[in-house]
């Protein structure tokens, strides 16, 4: 490894739009990548993820941290009850999370794939 640490004031991030892979179920949903960070091996992926009101259908394949900084919506996981989560909340979805991801208001989130 050539760097043991990257200090993310540090990095020049480069927008990526609609670079989701997930699938658009309702509304018009449009998302903007801003990654940080990402290993030397592709499998670590830190940034900000913005995208505006729409519902995605979507399968985790990687585990996903989130700091939620602006926004609302609802995330209901396949045959369960829906989560809603606003600016402030903090969660982890494992690999398996299969669902809904509905954003309500234009959200904002911090994010680390691994």
């Amino acid at each position: 490894m050539s760097n043991s640490i990257t200090v993310l004031r540090d990095t020049q991030p480069v927008p990526m739009l609609d670079a989701c892979k997930w699938k658009r179920v309702a509304g018009d949903p449009h998302t903007v990548n801003l990654n940080a960070y990402t290993s030397e091996d592709g499998k670590k992926i830190m940034g900000t993820w913005i995208c505006t009101p729409g519902t995605w259908e979507v399968e985790y394949d990687r585990w996903e941290y989130c700091h939620f900084q602006e926004g609302y919506c609802i995330l209901t996981p396949e045959g369960k009850e829906p989560v809603h989560l606003r600016a402030g909340d903090i969660f982890v979805l494992e690999v398996g999370f299969r669902g809904t991801w509905q954003v309500v208001e234009t959200v904002r989130k911090y994010f680390v794939f691994a």
